[in-house]
């Protein structure tokens, strides 16, 4: 139950859920890419520097967010060179299904 209760949590913060929601349809959410974030772009990565720059947040308060959301399984992270790349976990949506299901059963 703890996991689920820790999900819930991340999921409470409107700039950690609208994060995800970029990350969730990235295509949608950043069409332009710039030439240093471009790298992971395919497969729905995304630089945190772009997703700092769209909430308007400083990249250290947007970097603990994502880790949060990385840490209950929403989302995943890559380290290339000086940029880190996010984007919305291949199961997050099943895994989520899940603990409910597990929860309320």
């Amino acid at each position: 139950m703890q996991t689920l209760i820790d999900t819930f949590k991340a999921l409470a913060n409107e700039h950690r859920l609208q994060m995800l929601v970029w990350l969730h349809h990235p295509a949608l959410h950043f069409p332009d890419f710039s030439p240093e974030c471009t790298t992971m772009q395919d497969g729905g990565w995304i630089c945190v520097g772009k997703i700092a720059e769209k909430a308007g947040l400083a990249q250290s308060v947007v970097s603990g967010y994502l880790n949060t959301l990385k840490s209950v399984g929403l989302v995943e992270s890559q380290r290339m060179g000086k940029w880190t790349y996010y984007r919305f976990a291949p199961n997050a949506k099943a895994d989520l299904i899940e603990k409910l299901n597990q929860t309320f059963p």
